[in-house]
Parts: structure tokens; sequence; C-alpha cells
């Protein structure tokens, strides 16, 4: 692309040119693009990094490529959120399922050995989100993006926020009155 120019004047040219690119695509592309992180948005930041490397470090003409590797992950995203939106398999497929880590002040060892989530980061939900003791808290919720959501006080006749969690059944609401 720039014959004969200075490899360091070359690489500020075509990784401004490459950022201005990057911020327009993911502008165009919507708020989904810069949501919290599940497996498939870690999955395609990582990409929009790799080939932004590959346009700034590459000794070859890679900027052509790279604009229409970014355009294709943009592309991708949007196709398989919008039909993830519209799909409860396709969602499955590329989402986990939240997992009820406490449930009326009790640890749920089991989910927690599967989820590898130790104690500790229970305790500091807990904490960050003011619950001062175990007990007080109806329940721990570890999202699909990996965050935690605790819910001091479980609405007894629904619970209707939690349908999607896994382990979760709404029965478990009048077994523990």
């Amino acid at each position: 692309m720039f014959d004969n120019m200075n490899p360091f004047l070359e690489t500020i040219i075509t990784g401004t040119i490459a950022y201005i690119v990057i911020i327009i695509m993911l502008r165009i592309s919507g708020k989904r693009t810069l949501a919290k992180w599940n497996s498939f948005d870690f999955v395609v930041t990582i990409a929009f990094g790799s080939v932004l490397a590959s346009i700034l470090l590459s000794t070859k003409d890679q900027f052509g490529k790279g604009i229409v590797a970014f355009a294709l992950l943009v592309i991708f995203q949007y196709i398989i959120t919008w039909i993830s939106v519209r799909s409860s398999i396709i969602q499955k497929l590329i989402k986990s399922e939240p997992a009820l880590l406490l449930y009326r002040g009790e640890m749920k060892r089991d989910v927690m050995k599967k989820e590898r989530i130790a104690e500790g980061e229970i305790l500091a939900a807990l904490r960050t989100s003011g619950v001062s003791a175990v007990e007080d808290a109806d329940a721990v919720i570890l999202e699909t993006d990996g965050s935690f959501s605790v819910i001091q006080n479980i609405d007894d006749s629904s619970g209707s926020a939690l349908k999607d969690v896994r382990e979760f059944d709404r029965s478990m609401i009048n077994r523990t009155q």
C-alpha cells in the first residue's frame, strides 16, 4: 500500500486508519457488540485484536484484507446475535445459562464445584452488594457473562426473574417457607 515509505510512518498511518475503521464498524454494529462478554463475545473480541495486530505488524500489504476481516467479524456477530434473539436453540448454543450458587443462605456446593466458583468469590459478591451475612441473601447467581447477581429477597409468589436460572425451581420457594 505504501511503497518505499518509512515502516514506522506506515505503521502509524495504517494503525490510525484501522483504528478509525474499527470505531466506525463498532458504532454501526450496535451496542450488542460491546455488551458484557459471554464466550461468543470473547472470541469476536480476540479476533478483532488479532486482525488489528496483523494489519499493524505485517510486512505485506494486509490493510485491505484486515478491513474485510473486521467487516466479516462484525457481520457474523450481527447475524448470530440476530438469530439467537429469535431462536432459543441458537441462544443455548452460544450462551451459557445462569447458575444458582446460593439459595436462602445455603451454598450449593455441587453447582459451585461444577462452575469452578470458590466460596470466597460468593462472599465477595455478597459484600459488594452490601450484604454482610450469608443468611441475609436469598440467592446468588452466576450470570452468563461471569458476573454475580445477589438477590436479597425473592418474591415468594413468583420468583419470575429466576425462570432461566439453572437449578432454580419455583417449587423451592414453597418448600423453604
